[in-house]
């Protein structure tokens, strides 16, 4: 029904006629005029319930449609009655002027159109479906329209991918399972329609929740995960930097707190806490950004441990509180070994068995060479010592003339193996367990460490540095010079030589060399295989039957023979041996015989 805009004048003059015949006035109206007016004011401001007056014609009606239909077009208000479409569709059932009318008619279908396609691009298929009815109702031909139609049709299938797709992303499955994902369901949206908005849009919705994840994961310390999220989010192709900026940001969240356990970590290993250290690094190694970190942190919390935060292979020098410094000292690295020599050796003697597994777990530090004569002379200059062999008055020295060991009076730990003053490089000689021992004391009072005699393990395991064979360097005779031993090339003053010597062998020595004179083996200590024999703390087994298995000393009460171990400058071959072991008074001197410490970690 036409609504007028207005009320025509010829009717409004008649009610005014009919009120002055009457006699109302605005205060005194009949019912009926008061009807009347009533009826005027209804159409002259509620368009939509105005029955046109019979004197309006087919003209004036269309060309007032088209001026309200241009008025809804513009403001895009295109559906139901008031809209452009059903404007333009009265105006063109007016007799006369549709040309007009159907054109405006095209105009708002084709917005009709635009709508429609512009619902259905962003996933608002309902509502370009209806849109393409009316489209389809009023040009069923057009192309455009057509289009449309086809569009809805081949939509329909989109629109239900997509709202499959909306519920796995409120379900939580953005990217898995793998092909019912809402990823996955997004793709298939995008592979067909490429522009299509919603999927755009879901894409943008998941980078974001993924985002969101890897933040959840990195602050429970789970950045590999938070990785593969970002690395995920990275793949949407979304046109956007969110996952790369998200991505350098947890980078430096990840080495923020890489950098703070790892200053909680040395803290611990500071304060001897190595329980939290420990449960520290396991936090920190799916943190860690650089391996070499983890390396580095891995080794010193086991080197302070094991070796009090040295390394292995570390040397290190106490200072003396009297004055002066201890022995240069090598941090012998932890390990296991078979102590003792295989039934099969050659030239085994029972008392190197039975053979055994010794696990050294105690962090220690071995002198890098056998104690000299200097470093004794300051023991007894700070302490005024009395050596045993100063106590009795004599020791034991080489004689060139009879090729023998003899007794003579007024030797002692300050000369060499002839009885002559001996150079402060020389391993001191003529000194007793018990005169060993007594400098170990002195050296642990004066340094505050714990100095101590090897035990025999320690001696052995020190000695065989990783090596099984017979020798530490192979089963058979050396090929180089590698210590000082017997030789059938090495001589005496007198040019005495040796009746059981290693062959096409010489060290160029005749009794001790200053201590290092040979190359270090592979821990990094001199002399382990020759020049003189030395002390251990161990009291003498016959065999290893119940030897400790952990590498400490095998001591009992009142013992009253100890145990030697390593070669002298007067060793044959088979005393070489690694495994070979002799026993003697804790209060024997022999210009043999030396020692070296060792110092606890």
């Amino acid at each position: 029904m036409l609504i007028a805009m207005i009320a025509p004048a010829s009717f409004v003059a008649s009610v005014q006629a009919q009120e002055a015949e009457t006699g109302t006035t605005a205060s005194g109206q009949t019912d009926e005029t008061q009807s009347v007016r009533r009826r005027l004011v209804d159409a002259t401001s509620q368009e939509e319930e105005w029955t046109p007056s019979f004197d309006i014609t087919p003209e004036e009606e269309r060309r007032e449609l088209m001026q309200r239909g241009e008025q809804a077009l513009a403001q895009g208000r295109l559906e139901g009655e008031a809209g452009a479409v059903a404007i333009y569709a009265r105006a063109s059932r007016l007799p006369g002027g549709a040309a007009e009318a159907e054109a405006g008619l095209s105009r708002a279908v084709a917005a009709l159109v635009r709508q429609a396609e512009t619902a259905l691009a962003s996933g608002q298929f309902d509502q370009g479906a209806r849109l393409a009815g009316l489209a389809r109702q009023h040009r069923p031909n057009d192309p455009a329209v057509a289009a449309l139609t086809a569009a809805v049709g081949a939509g329909r299938e989109q629109a239900q991918r997509l709202a499959e797709a909306a519920r796995q992303v409120e379900a939580g499955n953005l990217i898995s399972p793998q092909g019912t994902s809402a990823l996955d369901l997004y793709r298939v949206v995008l592979a067909g329609d490429p522009a299509n908005a919603a999927a755009r849009a879901g894409l943008s919705t998941i980078e974001q929740a993924l985002i969101a994840q890897a933040d959840v994961a990195a602050e429970r310390d789970d950045f590999v995960e938070a990785d593969r999220l970002l690395s995920e989010a990275a793949t949407l192709g979304t046109g956007t930097n969110l996952a790369q900026n998200a991505s350098v940001l947890l980078i430096e969240k990840r080495q923020r707190r890489a950098d703070s356990l790892r200053d909680s970590i040395l803290a611990a290993i500071d304060g001897g806490d190595f329980d939290r250290a420990d449960a520290l690094f396991a936090s920190l190694e799916p943190v860690a950004v650089d391996g070499a970190v983890l390396d580095d942190l891995r080794r010193r919390i086991d080197n302070a441990r094991n070796y009090a935060s040295f390394s292995p292979g570390d040397r290190l020098v106490d200072p003396i509180a009297s004055g002066g410094r201890g022995p240069e000292l090598v941090v012998i690295p932890l390990g296991s070994f078979e102590m003792g020599s295989p039934s099969r050796e050659k030239n085994r003697v029972a008392n190197e068995g039975p053979r055994f597994t010794v696990n050294i777990g105690r962090g220690f530090a071995m002198a890098r060479a056998e104690t000299t004569v200097g470093q004794f002379q300051q023991f007894v200059n700070a302490t005024g010592y009395v050596a045993r062999a100063q106590q009795v008055g004599k020791a034991t020295v080489y004689d060139e003339a009879s090729g023998t060991l003899t007794e003579k009076s007024g030797v002692n730990w300050r000369h060499d193996h002839l009885g002559e003053p001996a150079s402060p490089e020389l391993p001191v000689i003529n000194v007793s367990w018990q005169d060993a021992r007594a400098y170990t004391e002195w050296l642990s009072r004066e340094t505050g460490q714990r100095y101590r005699l090897p035990s025999e393990a320690e001696f052995e395991y020190a000695l065989r540095a990783g090596a099984e064979t017979a020798y530490p360097w192979g089963d058979g005779n050396p090929t180089e010079v590698v210590g000082n031993f017997t030789g059938d090339g090495d001589r005496s003053r007198t040019r005495r030589n040796w009746s059981n010597a290693f062959s096409r062998y010489t060290d160029g020595h005749w009794g001790p060399a200053p201590v290092g004179s040979f190359p270090a083996n592979p821990f990094g200590l001199h002399d382990m295989e020759g020049n003189v024999s030395e002390w251990v703390e161990d009291c003498w087994h016959d065999s290893y039957q119940r030897a400790p298995t952990d590498g400490s000393a095998w001591v009992n009460p009142g013992c009253e023979l100890r145990v030697l171990r390593g070669a002298s400058w007067a060793s044959a071959p088979d005393q070489v041996r690694s495994a070979f072991r002799l026993s003697a008074p804790a209060t024997a001197v022999n210009p043999r015989l030396g020692f070296r410490v060792v110092r606890e970690l």
